[in-house]
């Protein structure tokens, strides 16, 4: 009963996050008129609403005031640079929907997305740029802890430059830079990604030291680097296409050079990772073709691209990397 009414939870939070109520509590307390009335509730629904935050966790209540918690004011504050809110506000207005029709998914194999009638999802996405900027702001969401810890772990020293393919935002790019000054980076994406990238590193102060380079990687080749690093981009594409990519990455760098695929990697017995699974079938809604995988999975098809060293890391939560050596 819990999970079969989950959604009740799923949409009070997201509900939330898209009204801004974590932003507005940020750093202070309000009582309940002022918040309601800040945030536009109906006299009725506000109660309810604000107290079930409470008992989910999310918000804290003391002598009729309202705050946040620790937790949600450094999550889902829209205004801190730790802020990892764009995924919900994107489940908010797509994925919730789209998952209304799993069902047919699973009986149909076919997307249920804004492609659901035909053509390429992504061209579809990128096409809006109100979705477009929602997108990237929600892949800066969820991969940002995963981010911060490649930035921090994988060896960096051993090398000079590094090329984020399907960079979106530019966060991973980011990252990398700002902890590890001696290193150039690139960010690689479809040329419409090209402004909002370079606002975001401006605004990390990082835009001497990471550039765009607008392309496809389908049709072109991966700019010449040390390492390639690829977050949440292997799991949207099918079993050729997976391997394609990693056959352009092998090639982009030189003898020594490196590859780094994250995503929710499955465990090998694929029974412990409910999320990588679950995002599997978010895939299935998404994609026409893409599917997420096992470490042991990845691992063979790095080898199969060539690469003669692998090994798996565990990042954060359910975000695990893989990492080739050429």
């Amino acid at each position: 009963m819990q999970v079969g009414l989950g959604f009740w939870a799923s949409k009070t939070l997201l509900s939330a996050v898209e009204m801004e109520v974590f932003t507005e509590l940020a750093g202070h307390s309000e009582d309940i008129d002022t918040l309601r009335g800040r945030l536009g509730l109906h006299p009725r629904a506000a109660r309810d609403f604000f107290d079930a935050l409470v008992a989910l966790g999310f918000l804290r209540r003391e002598d009729g005031r309202y705050a946040n918690t620790p937790d949600t004011d450094y999550f889902l504050d829209r205004r801190k640079p730790s802020y990892i809110g764009g995924l919900l506000e994107m489940a908010g207005h797509r994925l919730f929907g789209f998952w209304n029709d799993l069902t047919p998914a699973l009986r149909t194999g076919l997307p249920q997305n804004e492609a659901k009638s035909g053509g390429e999802p992504f061209a579809t996405l990128y096409a809006d740029p109100r979705r477009l900027k929602e997108f990237l702001r929600a892949m800066s969401g969820i991969s940002r802890p995963a981010n911060m810890t490649i930035a921090k772990r994988f060896p960096w020293a051993s090398y000079r430059s590094y090329v984020d393919a399907g960079t979106a935002q530019g966060d991973l790019a980011a990252q990398i830079a700002l902890a590890n000054p001696h290193l150039k980076g690139i960010g690689f994406d479809l040329p419409e990604v090209g402004p909002i990238f370079e606002d975001y590193i401006a605004e990390l102060q990082v835009a001497d030291r990471v550039t765009f380079t607008g392309g496809s990687f389908f049709s072109d080749p991966l700019p010449k680097t040390d390492v390639v690093l690829m977050g949440h981009i292997l799991h949207d594409w099918n079993l050729d296409e997976k391997l394609m990519l990693l056959e352009k990455a092998y090639e982009a760098v030189p003898t020594g050079g490196a590859v780094v695929i994250y995503d929710s990697i499955i465990d090998d017995d694929r029974s412990k990772n409910a999320f990588g699974l679950l995002m599997s079938l978010n895939m299935l809604i998404e994609t026409p073709g893409g599917f997420d995988y096992t470490g042991a999975d990845c691992q063979a098809w790095m080898r199969k691209a060539g690469f003669r060293e692998t090994r798996i890391e565990h990042l954060a939560g359910p975000d695990s990397m893989v990492i080739g050596i050429k």
